[in-house]
């Protein structure tokens, strides 16, 4: 394989604290999340979603966010992001000085008014405050752009919506962009499609993959965008997550399993894989169920033997 004309480096953004645990039916609590965000850091990541500020009535499990944030001991070149729905939401964020706050949008309208009880075009109009007051507070904007490939209930996305999708989210303000498999049903040209269709709106720099793992394809589709030369990617330690609006869709892509893949193909990324690795065990293990990594799994079982 030709590996010259892939990025040299590339920056992950594990969202295992936020996406990856905001689903999880007992609560976690704050000071394992807390802990999460110190290991991750430790291991070498470099950005990190860490919380949302939705109604805890919707997202119980946030509930604690203002205590994370306030627990987190922070370091100097990590970027620290938040989900933030809406302007309450954003105020309410403000007080915790994130780094970068995220928004987010759906490429299909049924995806959009089952997950936040409007259509698209509603959505933007409803983030437009948002992105506007966070850009004036100095504070980085993140679009995260859903189901950009395959819809639960539409089933496939043309490549055109993720394209009006990206369109309005730079519209508003929105700096970078996350082209998201939502539901993992996406293949490498599917994938590849829907990142040439953000281009037309959004350089390569401000472009990332974010890849769930349902059908497997998740490192493949890693590499087909890394041979666009997306550098940037989300993934969640240990696998952690899903999506609520989407039966069967499994958790994000492994952090682990993305590091192992670039460490592979030359590719720097700044992390550690075994310390990567004994955060997924401990997640896992507070959890009480075992990591979802393939490479974390692997490798903690040749330390044994």
């Amino acid at each position: 394989m030709n590996t010259t004309h892939l990025p040299p480096r590339v920056r992950l953004i594990d969202v295992g604290p936020r996406d990856g645990l905001q689903n999880e039916k007992q609560p976690v609590p704050a000071a394992v999340k807390i802990e999460l965000v110190h290991r991750l850091q430790a291991a070498g990541l470099r950005e990190i979603e860490v919380t949302s500020y939705v109604s805890p009535k919707w997202v119980p499990q946030m509930a604690d966010n203002h205590e994370v944030m306030a627990g987190i001991t922070r370091q100097s070149g990590v970027r620290y992001s938040v989900l933030t729905p809406n302007l309450k939401g954003f105020e309410a964020a403000l007080a915790d000085r994130p780094d970068e706050i995220v928004v987010f949008g759906a490429a299909s309208e049924a995806f959009s008014q089952k997950n936040i009880n409007c259509s698209i075009a509603e959505s933007i109009e409803r983030f437009a405050p948002v992105v506007e007051a966070a850009r004036k507070a100095g504070i980085a904007v993140r679009g995260a752009m859903s189901c950009t490939v395959g819809c639960p209930y539409e089933g496939d996305i043309a490549p055109e919506r993720v394209g009006m999708l990206a369109q309005l989210m730079k519209d508003i303000g929105v700096q970078r962009v996350d082209v998201a498999d939502t539901i993992g049903v996406g293949t490498p040209l599917k994938v590849q499609r829907a990142i040439e269709a953000t281009l037309a709106h959004y350089d390569i720099d401000h472009i990332s993959g974010h890849f769930h793992d349902t059908y497997g394809q998740a490192l493949a589709n890693t590499l087909a965008a890394l041979q666009m030369g997306v550098w940037n990617f989300q993934s969640s330690v240990a696998g952690l997550g899903g999506c609520p609006y989407a039966k069967g869709a499994t958790g994000n892509v492994a952090t682990e399993d993305v590091v192992y893949l670039l460490h592979g193909l030359g590719i720097d990324t700044g992390i550690d894989l075994e310390a990567l690795v004994d955060t997924g065990a401990w997640i896992s293990a507070q959890l009480g169920r075992p990591s979802a990594s393939r490479v974390g799994r692997a490798l903690l079982a040749k330390r044994v033997h």
